[in-house]
């Protein structure tokens, strides 16, 4: 509108149709975004600091590898027992309630972690932290999808990265502070300050209201609605990526450990690769899909993730697995963001049920892929365990197409 023209009735109509279909009120949309983004971090910092502190829980609580594999068991658990009704608290009371709940509890949880003083309150406090940081999860991709919807445009991954990017700061933080001396409890407690600052600031910028496509959310609104496949292919995607996730968090390691054989000092060479190749991706991604759109990013990531692998097994030496797992996670790092802001758009769902039925089907990859690696590295080695995985990028890359033609 140029500047001094008088709104015609029109304009008006515009206006008012644009506001009651993005249900907003007029705050600035960069606001939101901020906001969201400081969520993620939170996510982020709050899991990555309990991450960076398991060998010291272990020590003070003197547990064997079979015991502290039965505690780290609690989290996937409680995240899956969480998917059965986050969805239904998001649609029920919102994504703005349900995530300031989850987060102010998700901190507390993790300060709990650090008094836990047997095996059994480890795992039953792990198991509520994991349920919380789940619930969390959805609500606060449920607040990105809309956001994203107030841009027109990707900006998605980038809020993942904020995730990601976390991960990494507190995984520096928890060693440095380890190595000071710093005990769990006064860490956690650090982070409950952090956390809980950052909430309080950033709570009024939440979006108040889902932003839906098509007509808004309602009470009356059903909850539940049938899958169709687009929202199942979206979930097989993430299922592939998420199980490659899971196979270089838990193994990459032990692969360079086992099979790359470097010095002491570079065994975690891999996994470091791999981290902030995908921190750089994320950051990268939402450039590339606005640019050439999201089902060639998924056909590319997928291929980055098959390319990847396949070069790290076949070449086990230093320079070429290093640059294998940094490819694999350049490829992770934008599929699960993009599979989620694509199922935050169905027409059939609301986000928050979209959400948790993609979610649910990916969450399982990065469930079962790690520990049937193990089975299989007992039963043949891990570099033919770790094959699979190979096969899961190509999955990615071969099933993108077809969401073209169901996506409508």
């Amino acid at each position: 509108m140029l500047p001094g023209r008088r709104l015609s009735r029109v304009d008006v109509w515009d206006m008012k149709n644009t506001m009651k279909m993005f249900s907003v009120p007029h705050t600035p949309r960069e606001y939101y975004r901020v906001a969201v983004s400081v969520f993620f971090f939170i996510l982020g910092l709050v899991f990555s600091s309990w991450a960076g502190r398991i060998p010291d829980v272990k020590s003070a609580l003197r547990l064997n590898d079979a015991q502290l594999g039965t505690a780290l068991f609690a989290i996937p658990l409680g995240a899956v027992a969480a998917l059965t009704f986050a969805g239904v608290l998001v649609d029920r009371f919102g994504s703005r309630r349900t995530l300031l709940l989850a987060l102010a509890l998700y901190p507390l949880l993790l300060v709990c972690i650090g008094l836990a003083g047997s095996l059994w309150q480890l795992f039953a406090v792990l198991l509520c932290f994991g349920m919380a940081g789940n619930i969390g999860n959805i609500a606060v991709n449920t607040q990105a999808v809309g956001v994203e919807r107030l841009y027109r445009r990707s900006i998605m991954a980038s809020f993942h990265g904020l995730w990601s990017l976390a991960g990494v700061v507190g995984g520096v933080a928890g060693a440095v502070l380890a190595n000071r001396g710093m005990t769990p409890e006064a860490h956690f407690c650090a982070v409950l300050a952090v956390a809980l600052g950052l909430l309080l600031a950033m709570r009024r910028w939440l979006l108040p209201r889902e932003v839906t496509l098509g007509r808004p959310a309602s009470p009356e609104r059903k909850t539940f609605v049938r899958p169709d496949l687009y929202l199942v292919l979206l979930g097989i995607i993430g299922f592939g990526s998420m199980g490659a996730e899971g196979a270089m968090y838990d193994w990459s390691s032990v692969y360079f450990a086992s099979e790359v054989r470097p010095p002491e000092a570079w065994i975690r060479l891999g996994y470091i690769a791999c981290m902030c190749a995908m921190v750089c991706g994320r950051f990268t991604a939402d450039g590339m899909v606005n640019r050439y759109g999201v089902i060639p990013v998924l056909q590319i990531s997928g291929a980055c993730i098959a390319v990847g692998l396949a070069l790290a097994l076949v070449f086990p030496s230093l320079v070429p697995a290093t640059a294998g797992f940094a490819l694999v996670g350049f490829g992770m790092a934008s599929v699960v963001p993009l599979c989620y802001s694509l199922s935050g758009k169905s027409r059939r769902a609301t986000p928050g049920m979209a959400l948790t039925l993609v979610s649910s089907i990916s969450f399982f990859g990065f469930l079962f892929c790690p520990p049937v690696i193990g089975f299989l590295s007992h039963a043949l080695d891990l570099r033919r365990a770790l094959t699979p995985v190979v096969g899961f990028g190509l999955i990615i890359a071969f099933l993108a197409p077809l969401l073209r033609r169901y996506r409508a």
